[in-house]
C-alpha cells in the first residue's frame, strides 16, 4: 500500500506492508520521530518505507502531526473491508522506569484518548507532546478509537518509546488475522 501528503508545510510518502517482517526504510528530518517509527515497524513487524520532508526550520509540529495523518491512511487503506482481522489490540510495555497501556480498536469510529502525567520537555529537539500530535493524526485518519496512558515514567525518551512500542504490539495484534467474518454486528466498520 502506498500514499502520500502534499502540503504547503510537508510532503509525506509511506510504502506500508501489514504482513511483513519489521524492515523499515524510513527518512524524515526529525531524528526522534524517525527512531521511533522505526521502532513502530520493527516490533509491529510492519514493513515500512516512509520519506518525510517538513518545515522544521519553524517547528517539528507539522511533520510529526502529518506523518501520523499519512501512517493513520496508509492502514486504513491497507486493511481494505477488514474482514477477518482481530480488530481490538491492547499492550502494556515497561521501559525501565516508564510503564505505558494502549488499547485500540480499527472501529471505523475516530476518537484519541491520551493521557501522560503531565510530562512535558524535549527529548534532544523533539518536543514531547508532539507524540500526542502523531498518535491523533494516526488515529483520526485511520478511523481507529485509540486510548494511550502512561500509568509511570519520568525518562521524557523512556516514556516516549513505550507508547510507540504498546502501539505497535496493540496495532500488530489488531490488523491480524483471525478468520473470514467481519468482526462487527453491524457488517460494517
Amino acid at each position: 500500500m502506498c500514499i502520500s501528503r502534499q502540503t504547503r508545510e510537508t510532503k509525506i510518502e509511506v510504502a506500508l506492508n501489514l504482513d511483513g517482517e519489521g524492515n523499515y526504510k524510513i527518512e524524515t528530518p526529525v531524528g526522534f520521530l524517525t527512531h521511533m517509527l522505526e521502532t513502530l515497524s520493527r516490533h509491529g513487524r510492519f514493513d515500512v518505507e516512509l520519506y518525510a520532508e517538513g518545515d522544521v526550520h519553524i517547528s517539528h509540529h507539522h511533520t510529526v502531526e502529518d506523518v501520523g495523518i499519512t501512517l493513520g491512511g496508509a492502514f486504513l487503506q491497507a486493511l481494505g473491508d477488514k474482514r477477518g482481522i482481530n480488530r481490538y489490540g491492547y499492550a502494556i510495555v515497561p521501559m525501565d522506569e516508564a510503564l505505558v497501556m494502549v488499547s485500540i480498536d480499527l472501529s471505523g469510529r475516530p476518537l484519541f484518548f491520551y493521557e501522560d502525567l503531565g510530562l512535558r520537555g524535549k527529548i534532544t529537539e523533539f518536543d514531547f507532546e508532539l507524540i500526542w500530535e502523531f498518535f491523533k493524526g494516526f488515529a483520526l485518519e485511520s478511523k481507529s478509537t485509540l486510548h494511550i496512558r502512561v500509568i509511570t515514567g519520568k525518562i521524557l525518551h523512556h516514556v516516549a518509546e513505550a507508547c510507540f512500542k504498546a502501539f505497535a504490539l496493540s496495532l500488530r495484534q489488531a490488523v491480524s488475522l483471525s478468520g473470514s467474518a467481519l468482526p462487527s454486528t453491524k457488517e460494517s466498520l
